[in-house]
């Protein structure tokens, strides 16, 4: 599925934009091992940035631009031009739309999509840009789509400020589908997913080899997110995981700093019967320098980067 983002030529080097910190990170590649060749983050003041899906991100512009100018200039990438860029995931939405009804015209079919869009992403279609690629029906033969969508006014907010270091932005993804990218490509038979924390929640990505078949938006304080993250497991194993279904869920991939690995075996044991494999940073083939940079700052600019390693 996620063909569709390398079928095109995007740069090695990447943004990740987030409420606390802004990363910039250029990649190289060796067979299936990624190495960070530049990479630097810098912490956002407070309240400089209000991630959110429907209205304004940020609050300063002109000290924005500074904070990305010293990310980008401190990774030694201030002269690069092409970038993709990873956004807060609650600047952005991810779905997986099912389409109801058969196939009709083109038009017929946008207008069913657009309408589907606007239900789900809650905002005009005409108000969004939606990325959209197409994954396997569903079990009634019904056309669904992994998508994502960024309202029009707030990437111009970030757009407009790219535009005055002469950038180009390819690729602007959420942070949780970028962090995506580290799951598929291993070869491993059984169902992985994606826990990916932020301030206000989590993410959850669930796939089935390369293909996304559940995406979950949860809101909720730290205290409550163990009690979250166990009803999304019980949720896999009542609706994939039965006995007669030949799917299990093996791997987890972690992002964040409230995640700990011996909480989410301790939650997998008592929802799933067994512990959940938690990936590590080697697992998944890339190659972190030692100093001060994170997993947790890396992983969704690095995950874009990635793309444009082929």
């Amino acid at each position: 599925m996620f063909s569709f983002f390398t079928k095109p030529t995007y740069p090695k080097t990447a943004l990740g934009i987030e409420r606390e910190t802004i990363t910039a990170v250029s990649l190289s590649r060796s067979g299936r091992q990624f190495g960070v060749n530049r990479a630097a983050s810098v912490e956002v003041p407070n309240n400089l940035i209000d991630p959110n899906f429907l209205d304004r991100n940020i609050s300063d512009p002109t000290q924005f631009r500074y904070i990305l100018e010293e990310a980008v200039t401190s990774a030694g990438l201030l002269g690069q031009k092409r970038w993709s860029v990873s956004l807060p995931s609650t600047s952005a939405r991810t779905a997986i739309l099912t389409l109801d009804g058969g196939v009709g015209s083109k038009g017929e079919s946008e207008e069913i999509f657009d309408w589907k869009a606007e239900q789900t992403f809650g905002a005009p279609a005409a108000e969004l840009r939606i990325t959209r690629v197409p994954i396997s029906s569903d079990v009634d033969g019904k056309r669904r789509y992994f998508a994502t969508a960024v309202k029009l006014s707030v990437l111009d907010e970030y757009e407009t400020i790219f535009e005055q270091f002469g950038w180009k932005a390819g690729l602007v993804l959420p942070r949780s589908v970028a962090e995506a990218r580290w799951l598929f490509g291993s070869g491993a038979s059984g169902d992985s997913l994606l826990i990916s924390a932020q301030w206000d929640g989590f993410t959850a990505i669930m796939m089935q080899g390369n293909e996304p078949f559940v995406v979950r938006s949860v809101t909720c304080k730290p205290s409550e997110m163990d009690d979250e993250i166990y009803r999304l497991l019980l949720f896999y194993n009542d609706r994939f995981g039965g006995a007669n279904s030949g799917r299990f869920l093996d791997r987890v991939l972690l992002v964040g700093r409230d995640l700990s690995t011996a909480r989410i075996d301790e939650i997998s044991k008592d929802a799933l019967g067994r512990a959940l494999s938690v990936l590590r940073i080697e697992d998944i083939g890339l190659n972190i320098p030692a100093g001060d940079l994170s997993f947790g700052d890396l992983a969704a600019p690095a995950g874009l980067a990635a793309f444009g390693s082929p």
